[in-house]
C-alpha cells in the first residue's frame, strides 16, 4: 500500500496484488488509525519548521519537501510512491486552494494601479522566459527542443507562496507587492496551457493558434471568475447565515466553483479560481477576518501537504545525473530569463530599478514548477522522468540561493526601510434587523491611532466607539479617553455609514489625528 499527503488528507492507492497474493483486504479502522497517526504527525512537524524557517530565512517549503524524501524509499520512512497521475491530481486540487487563498488576500486597491504591468509580466513575461530557458536547455545542456520547451515553460511560472513566506517580515512598496502577488496569480494560467500543449501528442503546429487557444481560455476562466465571484459576493452580503462558522465555508466553496466551472467550459480554472477569490476578497464581506484566517489555515494544510507528496515521488539516487543540467539551466533562467523578461516586460511603465532587481531575484520557483513537470509523466513524453529530476533539482538549489538573500537585497536597494504604519484589523458583523454593523476594530503595532482620543477619530455621525477592551479588561469609553496599542474597539455603524467609518478609521490608522487635514483619506496607496 502507498500512502501521501496532500491537502492535509492522507490518501491511500493501492498497488495491484502481484502474482500468487491475494487482493489486499479493505480500508479498515486499524489501517485509519495509522495514516491519521502519520498525518498528524507530520502536520505537527511541518508546523513546527515554519517557526525555524521564520527565523533562519529558509523557505519552509524546502522543509516540506525533505519530509517527504525522508518519508520515501530512499528515507527512513521506506514508503514507496510512485503515482505521477496521484501527484498530479492532488498538486491541482491544492494548487485551488493555495490561489484561492492568494486572491482573497490581494487587495484591489493595490493591484488595480499595476494591473497592466502585472498582467504583461504574466503573459509576455512568460512567454519570454519560456523562449531564453528553452534555448539554454537546448544548446547549453543538449536536450531535445521538445524537452527544452516543456522545462521552460514549467520553470517559468512563480510561487507567490514562496516568494512571500521570505518576504512577509519586510514593508515593500505596495507597488512592488502587488505586481507579485499579481504575477503569480495571473502566470499559472498561461503556463497550464503551454505545458499541456507541449506535452501533448505531435508538434504545435502552428504558434498562433496555439495563442489564440490561450487567449480563448484566459478569456473564458477570467469571465467566470469575476462572474462566480460577483455572484457569490451579492449573495453573501444579502443572506444572513445562522452561523459565523458557515461564513468560510461558504466562500471558499464559491471559489472552487469558479475552478471547477471555469475548467469543465475549457477555460483557465485557475485564472478562474484566482479572480472570483479575488472578487470575494475585496467585497467586505461579514466575518471576514474569521474567514481570512480559515483561508490561510488551508492553504498552509495544502502547501504541507503538496510539499510532502512531491518529496515522495522524487528518488533521491536517481539525482545525480541531473544536478549539473539543472544548475545550468536554472542558472540561465535566473541571470538571464527572469531579467530579461521583467526589464523588457516592465519597459512601458517607468518602473524604477532598483523595483526591477528586486523583482527579477524575487522570481522564486516553488511547487508549482514540480506539480507541472508531472503533466509530461502523465502524458508519457520521452525523457519525461529527467524532465522531473532537472526541475526538482533547479527548485531546490535555486530557492536555497534566493530565498535567504531576497530580504538582504531589498534592504540594499532600500526598499525594505519604508516605515509604513500598520493597517487595521476590521471585522464586520451585519446587524441585520436593527440596519446596522458592529465593527471590531484591532490596533495594531506602529498604528498612527496610539495616543488618539476617541473624539478625535471625528466619526461620521451615526457611528461611535461603544467598548474598549485594553489588557483584558473592558470599559465604555469617554470622548476624552486615549487610544493605545493593541487595544480593540467595538465600533456600532448604522448601514449608511458604514463604508465611511471604516475610511475614517483607517484613516487615522494612517495619518493620526490630523488625518483628512494631511491628505490621509484611508485609501491605500500605491507608490
Amino acid at each position: 500500500m502507498r500512502c501521501a499527503a496532500a491537502s492535509g488528507l492522507c490518501t491511500c492507492v493501492r498497488a495491484p496484488p502481484r502474482a500468487g497474493q491475494g487482493r489486499e483486504p479493505p480500508l479498515t479502522v486499524h489501517h485509519l488509525n495509522q495514516l491519521l497517526l502519520v498525518c498528524s504527525v507530520v502536520l505537527l512537524v511541518a508546523v513546527a519548521a515554519v517557526r525555524i524557517s521564520s527565523r533562519s530565512g529558509l523557505p519552509s517549503l524546502l522543509v516540506y519537501l525533505a519530509i517527504g524524501v525522508l518519508m520515501g524509499q530512499d528515507g527512513i520512512g521506506d514508503i514507496r510512491f510512485d503515482s505521477a497521475e496521484v501527484t498530479q491530481v492532488m498538486g491541482y486540487a491544492a494548487l485551488v486552494v493555495i490561489l484561492a487563498e492568494g486572491g482573497l488576500g490581494t487587495k484591489w486597491k493595490e493591484t488595480r494601479p499595476i494591473l497592466a504591468s502585472a498582467s504583461v509580466l504574466a503573459t509576455a513575461g512568460v512567454a519570454i522566459s519560456v523562449g531564453v530557458t528553452a534555448a539554454g536547455a537546448h544548446y547549453l545542456v543538449g536536450l531535445e527542443w521538445r524537452q527544452a520547451l516543456i522545462i521552460g515553460a514549467v520553470v517559468s511560472s512563480t510561487d507567490a507562496a514562496a516568494v512571500f513566506s521570505v518576504l512577509r517580515r519586510i514593508p515593500l512598496p505596495a507597488r512592488v507587492t502587488g505586481t507579485l502577488e499579481a504575477e503569480s496569480g495571473f502566470n499559472d494560467a498561461p503556463v497550464v496551457i503551454l505545458v499541456v500543449a507541449f506535452s501533448t501528442a505531435g508538434p504545435v503546429e502552428h504558434w498562433y493558434v496555439l495563442l489564440g487557444e490561450i487567449v480563448l481560455e484566459l478569456a473564458i476562466g477570467a469571465a467566470i471568475g469575476l462572474a462566480v465571484g460577483w455572484f457569490g459576493s451579492w449573495g453573501l452580503k444579502h443572506v444572513a447565515l445562522p452561523a459565523s462558522g458557515l461564513y468560510p465555508i461558504a466562500v471558499m466553496a464559491i471559489a472552487v466553483t469558479a475552478y471547477a466551472a471555469g475548467a469543465l467550459a475549457h477555460g483557465s480554472g485557475f485564472l478562474a479560481v484566482y479572480l472570483a477569490s479575488m472578487t470575494l476578497g475585496n467585497a467586505k464581506l461579514p466575518h471576514w477576518p474569521a474567514t481570512r484566517g480559515f483561508a490561510e489555515g488551508l492553504g498552509w494544510i495544502a502547501q504541507i501537504g503538496m510539499f510532502v507528496v512531491l518529496g515522495l515521488l522524487v528518488t533521491p539516487h536517481e539525482l545525480g545525473d541531473d544536478v549539473w543540467p539543472a544548475l545550468v539551466i536554472g542558472l540561465v533562467l535566473t541571470m538571464l530569463a527572469r531579467p530579461l523578461s521583467v526589464i523588457l516586460s516592465l519597459a512601458p511603465f517607468r518602473v524604477p530599478w532598483q523595483e526591477q532587481t528586486l523583482m527579477s531575484w524575487a522570481g522564486l520557483r516553488g511547487a508549482v514548477p514540480i506539480i507541472l513537470a508531472t503533466i509530461p509523466m502523465v502524458n508519457g513524453v520521452a525523457g519525461s522522468r529527467r524532465i522531473f529530476n532537472i526541475v526538482f533539482v533547479l527548485v531546490v538549489v535555486y530557492t536555497l540561493v534566493q530565498g535567504p538573500t531576497l530580504p538582504w537585497l531589498a534592504r540594499k536597494l532600500r526598499l525594505g526601510e519604508q516605515g509604513e504604519a500598520s493597517d487595521l484589523g476590521i471585522e464586520s458583523a451585519p446587524l441585520e434587523r436593527l440596519r446596522g454593523h458592529l465593527l471590531s476594530v484591532t490596533v495594531p503595532e506602529g498604528s498612527r491611532m496610539h495616543g488618539v482620543e476617541v473624539n478625535e477619530l471625528r466619526l461620521p455621525p451615526g457611528a461611535a466607539v461603544t467598548l474598549v477592551v485594553r489588557e483584558g479588561e473592558s470599559f465604555v469609553p469617554l470622548p476624552t479617553t486615549v487610544l493605545r496599542r493593541r487595544d480593540e474597539l467595538l465600533v456600532v455603524a448604522t448601514d449608511p455609514v458604514r463604508d465611511a467609518a471604516e475610511r475614517r478609521l483607517r484613516a487615522v490608522a494612517h495619518g493620526g489625528k490630523l488625518a483628512g487635514w494631511l491628505g490621509t483619506d484611508g485609501q491605500e496607496r500605491v507608490r
